[in-house]
């Protein structure tokens, strides 16, 4: 039944959509695709793509992001990711979790297209991901490791440091972030960040519409009225990873040797990011 829901989706969803819009041609607005590291926003970000398909003429988001990495673990090819962005429908808002490779920053970021991508505090990003691990995704492959440690201090401990042996492997936090720095390099994608979405929401929407006026499309929806949709689109809770949704929560949880640990294993990244100002936090 699952499956058979799954497939019929994209034609509820296109049926939706032409009633909405009283069109059959889905091909004005500009591409857009939504992308994120795991744990760094990617279902706040969806939220507001959903919102998009009810303020402009696109036929649904997308049900499943492109990743990196199969279901299974293995990881794909240059050629198959290629394969899965240029999938993506016409009229199709895409999203995922992929990398900024030359032929995917190529791919996206050629003329008419809309880019966005969203990044958190990495603080916040390994509270988040520890929970995630431990308590929400069984599948994860940490989830067993984590389980197996004594308490969330000494899980913390190896988000930051990375693992490598056993037949895990996680990077440490520092080489996590290489990937974030290659998009925040590429001049055609509206970088985000997770906090600005929260504490700057409303600036912050209003500049992601702008991103898509400089294509040269005109929103159909008058901009109040677009950005009260979106506002209304945005719903934490509904997200089945929805934990906290605020920031500056890794306070809670980083002790003085934590945040010793990630001093030593990331350097100047948070400076570089622009979430602190010295190394003195």
């Amino acid at each position: 039944m699952k499956q058979i829901r799954r497939t019929l989706r994209p034609y509820g969803k296109t049926a939706q959509a032409i009633l909405r819009w009283k069109r059959f041609s889905f091909n004005d607005a500009p591409p857009i695709f939504g992308n994120s590291k795991p744990k760094s926003g990617s279902h706040l970000l969806l939220q507001i793509l959903n919102g998009f398909t009810q303020i402009m003429p696109y036929r649904y988001v997308a049900a499943d992001p492109v990743r990196t990495i199969t279901y299974e673990g293995r990881r794909k090819t240059k050629e198959e990711i290629l394969a899965d962005l240029k999938r993506v429908p016409n009229g199709v808002i895409g999203w995922g979790y992929v990398d900024a490779t030359k032929e995917n920053a190529s791919f996206l970021t050629s003329a008419g297209r809309v880019n966005y991508f969203i990044y958190r505090d990495p603080r916040d990003m390994l509270v988040s991901q520890v929970f995630f691990a431990t308590d929400m995704h069984e599948e994860h492959g940490m989830h067993d490791y984590y389980n197996s440690l004594p308490d969330f201090g000494a899980r913390l401990n190896v988000a930051i440091t990375g693992i490598d042996r056993d037949g895990l492997k996680m990077v440490s936090v520092k080489q996590r972030y290489e990937g974030v720095f290659q998009w925040l390099e590429q001049k055609s994608v509206m970088c985000l960040r997770f906090e600005d979405l929260i504490n700057n929401r409303d600036t912050t929407l209003m500049s992601m519409l702008d991103e898509i006026e400089k294509t040269g499309y005109k929103i159909p929806t008058p901009r109040e009225k677009a950005l009260a949709i979106l506002v209304d689109a945005i719903q934490p809770k509904k997200s089945h990873t929805f934990r906290s949704g605020k920031t500056g929560g890794w306070k809670q949880y980083f002790d003085e040797d934590h945040k010793k640990l990630f001093k030593d294993i990331a350097g100047d990244l948070l400076m570089k990011l622009g979430y602190e100002s010295s190394n003195d936090w």
